[in-house]
């Protein structure tokens, strides 16, 4: 009976060996994926990041959910970091669970004095039911089609924040983490970086035969004194832990709020992912590091679909390959994403992610692997609509056209914008050859053909159907 455990973790590590390729860069086009043998781009309107760390917080009736909504992405927090409830306005915050109900990765110890009660947490010991929780939830994502970008720290925003946080000294019973909340994420402490370099091992090497995972090093790092030192270390750790795996998992940092160039992509980091990215102009400025461009975190505008929806189609037509809203309709109380009364400083609903589901039909439309960013194509717009458009040059475009919301607006602004009824005319050059073209509307995924043209090249106007806010043009060529 004593051998029994080493019989399973060498089976668990011939399963894990045996596994599929986790998601990938495609080799193709590399700021795309490939998983599962096809091109893939990431879609979702995901809920706040405490899906496994929150007890409360039913994962299965969620990912049902995105599955449901045809969304094919999540992320989530490894709970090195937790929020308190009223943290950030958030109602209901999933990342923020009660007392006596925080899933850790550390086991707690027999001694009492946790921030919010229970006793401490010993930083030289895991936890086996909540890793038990974390293979359940990568398990059922899998399932659904989700792939999870498992973030595995944060900075602590605030002192309130650092009080709670299990690498506190006041909460383990290691005496490790006796520091100010911005030396926490540097190469300074010893202990702490050692307890932080175990956990991503422990992870890696817990994780390894998830083909739906890529891991985050850290959340927004550019606050609360995240030394990019500190961050190549865990890549460093990451990298190195995986050296012997027959596959690797694809690395993200999160880069910036808004946009930044990135001047020197560090080895080892596929994918560079950003937040509040509206404009897209990190697309831009980075497309040229050929990886995963993404935004996995949106909010702060205000409620509106409208916000969010453009938002997306923006930034995967800039030449994105990641999109993920945060989406406060998701809470523990309701994990099917159906709360809407929240007061959350953002948005999500049931008709937004139906409307990213079309977005994704939409891009799943094109051969998106032979695309580029396309800002020749489209010469001219009517009625101060913008456009953004992506092309295979002679044989496939895609363009969506919109009506700029407001960055932020009150609620009575928004109903004037949206009430807007627009038809406009839009110039393309192409080249010489026979198309067909249709019009998708953004809201409802109703397709309107305009017929085949046959042109000898230069330019060609199209006008578009009445149209409130938004709309997307697929022009391909006629074989």
């Amino acid at each position: 009976m004593s051998c029994l455990p080493w019989v399973l973790l060498v089976s668990s590590l011939l399963a894990a060996d045996s596994a599929p390729p986790p998601l990938a860069l495609h080799p193709d086009n590399p700021h795309y994926f490939l998983w599962r043998g096809q091109p893939t781009i990431l879609i979702t309107s995901a809920e706040h990041y405490g899906a496994v760390l929150n007890l409360d917080f039913d994962y299965a009736a969620y990912l049902r959910a995105l599955q449901a909504d045809g969304l094919n992405h999540t992320r989530t927090f490894s709970g090195a970091y937790r929020e308190i409830p009223g943290s950030f306005g958030i109602t209901d915050n999933s990342l923020a669970p009660q007392p006596n109900r925080f899933a850790c990765p550390w086991a707690r110890s027999d001694k009492p004095g946790y921030f919010d009660g229970g006793n401490r947490f010993d930083l030289t010991k895991f936890d086996p039911a909540y890793f038990a929780r974390l293979h359940d939830f990568l398990a059922q994502a899998r399932q659904c089609g989700v792939v999870v970008e498992f973030n595995l720290f944060c900075p602590m925003y605030s002192e309130e924040l650092w009080r709670a946080c299990p690498l506190n000294a006041a909460n383990n019973v290691n005496g490790v983490g006796r520091c100010g909340r911005e030396e926490v994420f540097t190469l300074q402490h010893a202990d702490l970086l050692e307890v932080q370099l175990a956990l991503t091992r422990k992870f890696v090497q817990e994780l390894r035969g998830y083909d739906n995972l890529y891991y985050e090093i850290c959340n927004e790092p550019y606050f609360g004194g995240v030394a990019l030192d500190w961050q190549h270390k865990i890549v460093d750790t990451i990298v190195a832990a995986e050296q012997d795996f027959p596959h690797r998992h694809l690395i993200s940092m999160n880069i910036a709020n808004g946009s930044r160039k990135v001047d020197q992509p560090y080895p080892g980091v596929s994918i560079f992912n950003f937040h509040y990215c509206t404009p897209p102009d990190a697309v831009a400025l980075n497309y040229g590091l050929n990886r995963v461009i993404g935004e996995n975190e949106t909010g702060f505008r205000g409620r509106a679909d409208v916000l969010y929806r453009t938002e997306a189609w923006e930034f995967l037509l800039a030449g994105g390959g990641l999109y993920n809203n945060l989406d406060y309709s998701f809470t523990p109380a309701h994990p099917d994403g159906t709360f809407v009364e929240y007061q959350s400083p953002g948005g999500g609903t049931p008709a937004l992610r139906r409307q990213l589901q079309i977005l994704k039909q939409f891009l799943h439309r094109f051969d998106f692997l032979r695309m580029a960013p396309d800002s020749q194509t489209v010469r001219q717009v009517s009625g101060g609509v913008r456009a953004r458009a992506l092309s295979q040059r002679g044989r496939e475009y895609a363009v969506y056209l919109h009506v700029p919301p407001p960055k932020k607006a009150k609620d009575e602004e928004l109903r004037q914008y949206s009430a807007k009824s627009v038809t406009a005319e839009i110039v393309l050059d192409l080249p010489a050859g026979r198309y067909q073209a249709e019009w998708w509307e953004t809201k409802t995924g109703q397709v309107t053909p305009t017929g085949e043209f046959t042109l000898a090249g230069g330019e060609k106007r199209l006008s578009t159907p009445s149209f409130c806010e938004d709309i997307a043009l697929r022009v391909v060529a006629v074989q």
